[in-house]
């Protein structure tokens, strides 16, 4: 079913934002209280890596970097929430927290897939494609992965993103229902943007686990930590990406109006645990 109702003709709903206030603050807050430190740590731990001309230093120093840039717009985003999901500076500085929520998400996913197809290498096929694991191919691809994202970014977010609601409040990167072009770019999300990546960490870390349980050379106690250590990364993965790509593909298909929103915000009420971001 096409949704066709153009963009001057949707009233914005109008929703509770208890679960912002009082979820998302919490949440918000021990990210930033938990999130500073780790990813200071684990810059420098990239910083030791690449000086040992290790690869996978440089999947780790951007995937850092990532997390740090989003870090620096969550006090704007408790701000938010703090006045009531009222938006009181500039649209430029929603679309630019909006926009490094998504790379977050996005250039987070694809160095994870740099790091399984990295180990998928060196323990599959140790002495071929040794030319893929060099400190040049992993900045190669780190560009690309950033100049991909940050181009559908640009794409993505040269719409409108704030917008009044029935209370005559600012809303900042939310849109309720959903706006026709959005219903594309979810999907994208959801299938170039989560599947896809999914079904390249399983393929690759179940790869891995077959040729280490075929290996005569390798202890009982290191396959049993490679298990772990693979079954850890795409449980993390799963836990830390999958609720929200799950809940916007229900949110593409289904909202339509106000009256499933309203059954969405009692929902979640009930169960906030898998509550996110409209984006």
């Amino acid at each position: 079913m096409v949704f066709t109702m153009s963009e001057d003709e949707i009233i914005n709903c109008t929703i509770s934002h208890e679960i912002h206030q009082y979820l998302f603050s919490c949440v918000y807050i021990l990210v930033l209280l938990i999130g500073i430190p780790s990813n200071l740590y684990s810059l420098y731990h990239a910083a030791l890596q690449l000086k040992q001309k290790n690869e996978l230093g440089v999947y780790l120093m951007n995937l850092t970097v990532s997390d740090l840039l989003y870090l620096a717009s969550l006090p704007l985003w408790l701000q938010y929430i703090f006045q009531d999901d009222d938006w009181r500076h500039r649209e430029w500085l929603c679309q630019l927290c909006g926009f490094l929520l998504y790379e977050n998400i996005y250039i987070s996913i694809g160095f994870l897939c740099c790091i399984s197809l990295d180990r998928y290498l060196a323990v599959v096929h140790p002495l071929r494609f040794t030319s893929l694991r060099s400190m040049s191919a992993a900045w190669i691809v780190s560009a690309i992965i950033w100049l991909k994202e940050i181009a559908v970014g640009v794409v993505f977010f040269r719409h409108k993103e704030l917008s009044q609601d029935r209370k005559n409040q600012s809303v900042c990167f939310e849109h309720y229902p959903m706006k026709p072009w959005e219903y594309p770019i979810n999907y994208y999300r959801f299938t170039i943007g989560f599947m896809f990546p999914l079904a390249i960490l399983s393929i690759s870390y179940l790869c891995v686990l077959r040729a280490v349980g075929r290996s005569a050379g390798t202890q009982p106690d290191q396959k049993m930590r490679i298990r772990q250590l693979v079954s850890s990364t795409i449980l993390i993965f799963l836990v830390c990406f999958s609720p929200y790509h799950i809940f916007l593909l229900v949110r593409t298909l289904l909202e339509r109006d106000c009256n499933f929103i309203a059954g969405t915000v009692s929902f979640l009420q009930s169960n906030p645990v898998i509550s996110g971001h409209d984006k």
